[in-house]
């Protein structure tokens, strides 16, 4: 059984700079494909790498929650979980004093 997904195509129109360009048609050549084939995937690479940067980035700087910064990369919550560890971010801002304190209240509160 096969899925079609029918997408509709929008024309964009860009100036590039030459080197650019040149980097566009080595992919072509390598990946023997057309070059609106490799542009269109060349940005999609260029837009999931850019949620995820961005979401790392705010999540590291303390303006989203975890599960938003998960939502805003389009990533599970494992997946993105693996990324914050690959990519070594320090996201969470409690002193290890915080921590003990949590923890004790958590395990006081779970006994009643």
């Amino acid at each position: 059984m096969y899925t079609v997904i029918l997408l509709t195509l929008k024309p964009l129109a860009v100036r590039i700079p030459e080197e650019i360009e040149k980097e566009i048609l080595e992919v072509v050549e390598r990946e023997k494909l057309d070059k609106a084939t490799v542009v269109r995937t060349l940005l999609e690479m260029g837009i999931v790498e850019w949620r995820k940067q961005t979401a790392l980035e705010l999540l590291r700087d303390g303006k989203v929650t975890f599960a938003k910064a998960t939502e805003m990369a389009k990533l599970s919550l494992w997946e993105f979980a693996d990324l914050v560890k690959q990519r070594n971010i320090e996201w969470v801002r409690y002193t290890p004093e915080e921590i003990e304190r949590e923890i004790k209240e958590a395990s006081v509160a779970e006994s009643k």
